[in-house]
Parts: structure tokens; sequence; C-alpha cells
């Protein structure tokens, strides 16, 4: 099947009743700017973690879409994300990556803005304006919807957005598993470490796909598997829990969003982990006791790589990570990766994860290396003269998801496929086409 190298508009090439999308959308400056403009524009998007600003005059520069924003806590301890942007001229009012400051001063001209984005200082404000500035007027520009959601910051620049509830629908049960800390508890994770940053000669589509949930790749990490860099030194990951468990892809066509799940049986036993640290083992098996009690049935449900739309995706389970995938043009991703803990986890637990952690994912992380490999590739493959002419399949498992699933009383929301047979699926990524297909509509 063929695709024109040159459709008419953004949505004639993604054919989700056939399967196929073309792979101009990855390359194409056209349809790049359109993003930038109905997607990015108008979505909520992750900015960073309530930890990384714990004080007054506390701020983390990070990125919405192609802007630099400042995530900062005013006198008042607040929270605010502006636009890094002085209104006189555009320079950057805040050079560095974090810290704590009582005003932001722009270095090209001096104007100054106070934590809560109010214009406080003006080089020759008597002299050369003449008093006659209205300084009201001229404040940082404020996102216009901001959440804190456990700890998790989003914002959007859409006054028109939906709320950040609606915007999230029932995939905040599969959210929380990423939020809340291991022992069963609402929120109280931290984000421990260095942001890690990175960029990828890829459109920022072809991360956001793959953690949504593609379980068809796992060849790619056969090397991985045998070196054994997991907690307990076998595969990635300690799998007893998940082999054991019912293979689950999980996601919401109108909104985008998609996840793996492993849901385990009614009376699984309490799965070893960390055997190479007793006090490791012994403190996540009383948090996975804690958790039972806690929670329920819903303990039966482990979580798995996800993709909130449009670029943010997450591991809930060791290792636990945010990454935001940001665009850089039609060609070029840059990759930010958070680390998660427990707020309250002891000391020891925290620096043995730290290291497990670090050999896992981000540009240094054995698993990602793979990733990032294939993208790469993906990405030249889809500039190609010859191979633009094909699109990319997305067949696998077409009309196989059940909206109404349940396992012994337990019902979970979303479009969910059992995968536990048929091994991998792809109606994650059909829903986040869907979703992508309808903000792109001219």
């Amino acid at each position: 099947m063929a695709i024109s190298a040159k459709p008419s508009s953004s949505t004639t090439n993604v054919d989700l009743k056939n399967g196929v999308i073309s792979r101009e959308i990855f390359v194409d400056r056209g349809v790049y700017q359109d993003e930038l403009e109905r997607i990015f524009a108008t979505s909520w998007l992750f900015v960073g973690h309530e930890s990384q600003v714990p004080k007054p005059g506390d701020y983390f520069v990070s990125c919405m879409g192609e802007e630099s924003v400042i995530l900062c806590r005013d006198r008042q301890s607040q929270l605010h994300i502006f636009l890094n942007s002085c209104m006189h001229r555009g320079m950057k009012v805040c050079r560095y990556d974090e810290g704590n400051t009582p005003v932001f001063t722009c270095p090209y001209h001096g104007w100054s803005y106070a934590t809560d984005g109010k214009l406080v200082g003006v080089p020759y404000f008597k002299d050369a304006y003449h008093e006659e500035l209205d300084k009201s007027k001229w404040g940082l520009v404020e996102v216009a919807q901001l959440e804190n959601y456990k700890g998790s910051i989003w914002a959007t620049w859409d006054e028109s957005a939906p709320s950040f509830f609606d915007y999230i629908g029932g995939f905040k049960l599969y959210l929380d598993l990423l939020l809340d800390t291991w022992d069963g508890q609402e929120g109280g994770t931290e984000v421990f470490g260095g942001v890690e940053k990175w960029v990828i000669p890829c459109n920022w589509k072809f991360p956001s796909e793959n953690f949504i949930g593609d379980r068809y790749h796992n060849i790619s990490h056969r090397s991985v598997d045998m070196v054994g860099i997991g907690p307990s030194g076998q595969g990635r990951r300690d799998m007893t829990e998940r082999n054991g468990s019912r293979s689950l892809d999980i996601c919401f066509p109108d909104l985008g969003h998609g996840t793996l799940g492993f849901l385990r049986s009614k009376d699984a036993p309490i799965a070893q982990a960390y055997q190479d640290s007793p006090v490791i083992s012994e403190y996540f098996r009383w948090c996975e006791e804690e958790r039972r009690r806690r929670r329920g049935e819903h303990t039966r449900l482990l979580g798995g790589p996800g993709t909130v739309f449009p670029n943010m995706s997450y591991l809930p389970r060791q290792p636990r990570s945010i990454a935001v995938w940001h665009p850089r043009g039609s060609n070029s991703t840059e990759a930010w990766r958070w680390y998660l803990v427990d707020k309250d986890a002891p000391q020891e637990v925290k620096d043995f994860l730290r290291h497990y952690y670090i050999r896992y994912s981000g540009p240094g992380g054995l698993t990602e290396q793979d990733d990032m490999e294939n993208w790469n590739y993906a990405q030249t493959a889809s500039s190609g003269v010859i191979a633009r002419r094909r699109p990319y399949n997305y067949e696998m498992g077409m009309g196989r998801g059940d909206p109404d699933f349940q396992d012994n009383g337990l019902k979970l929301p979303g479009l969910v496929s059992d995968t536990t047979k048929a091994r991998a699926a792809e109606q994650n990524q059909r829903a986040f086409y869907s979703r992508w297909s309808a903000l792109m509509e001219p």
C-alpha cells in the first residue's frame, strides 16, 4: 500500500481504519509547525515536580513545547509558571537551570520581575520613561492553567482547555501508580538527583509512541537482559510478579493516553525481589504488605510504561521515572528524565535505587541506548525519497480491545486488550494517533 509523500493536510497522513500511518508526519516541517500550534499550545504538559521548588524563591527552568518556562514559588509560596522571556526584547530572564532568587533580571536591558511575575524594576524609569510606563501591563506571561497533582506540576497555555482532571480522565488510576508511594499512600514521591538531558535525532512522536505501550520490541533489549542489570542481577528488572500476571494494553482513544498493565491473580503471593540486598528486600516486602492493606483489590494492578498525551512518558515501577520528549524540530527531540523515589524511604534504599536507575535509563542507561538506536534509524528511514512512499504498519490487534474489562470483579477504565497470549498489540499507538489526528484537523 502506498501513501502519497505530499498529502494535502496533516490528517490524511493517518489512516486508522486500515492501520497505516504515513512516514511524512515524522519529517514534514509543515506538520511539525501545526503540532506546535494545535497540540503543544493547547494540551496539558508536564513541567516539573513540587519537590524541585520546595521554598519561596526556588525556581526550576523547564520547557513547554519549544518554549522555555520558569516553575517557581513566590514569597507566599504559591506556584507559578512563566514564559522565560523578557517583555521588553525577549531575552531569557533566567539563564540557570535551578536555584533561588528574589527577582528575575533580564541581562539585556535590566528589566526585573518578582517571583509572582510582576514587573518591579525598569532602568531609567523616571528619566527615559518619564514614569509613564504602566508596569502592571508588562509582567511575565503566565500559563493559563496550572495543576499540582500529587506533586507533579502540569500546565497549559489554553484558557479554554478542559481541566486537568477532565484531560486525564480515567487514566488517573494508572498515573497514580507512578505518583503514589510504594506502600500505597497518596502522593509522597520526590525527585532525587538531577534531571538528565540529552538530544536524540528523531521526531518526538517516536519515543512517545514507544513508551505508550510497545511490548513488541523486546528483541531490542535481549543483550541487556543477558547482562542482568536488574536489582537482583537478573534481566532488566525483577520480573517474578509480571511473569505470573495477565498482560494488558490499556488506552483512551479520545484522550490519547495509554499504558501497559499487569494484573496479578487474587491469591498471588508477595514476590521476592531485590535479593542482592537483604535490607532493601525487606523494605519492599514491608511496602507490599502495606499497599495490600491500604489498596485491597487494586493492589493486583501493576503498572508498566505509559504516555500521557502528547509527550510525557513514565515508568511507574522500579526504575520509577518520568521522561518528557521536548520537540526541537521535525528531526530532533530533547529528552529530559526525572527520577522519583518515596520521600520517606530509608537513605540506603534511595542510594540503591539511584545506582539501578542510572544503569537502566537515561543517555547512559543500557536500555535507553537500545531504544535510541531504533528511533534514530527510523527517523532517517522516514526521510528517504523511496521510503516516504510507503506507510508504517499499525494493524496489530485491531478490533480486539474491551471497553468493559473486568477480572474477578475488578473493573479497569479504558479500552483494554489482554495480550497475555497474543504477546503484543498496537491499540495504544492507534489511540495516540487518534487524538493526534483530532487535534491536527485544519
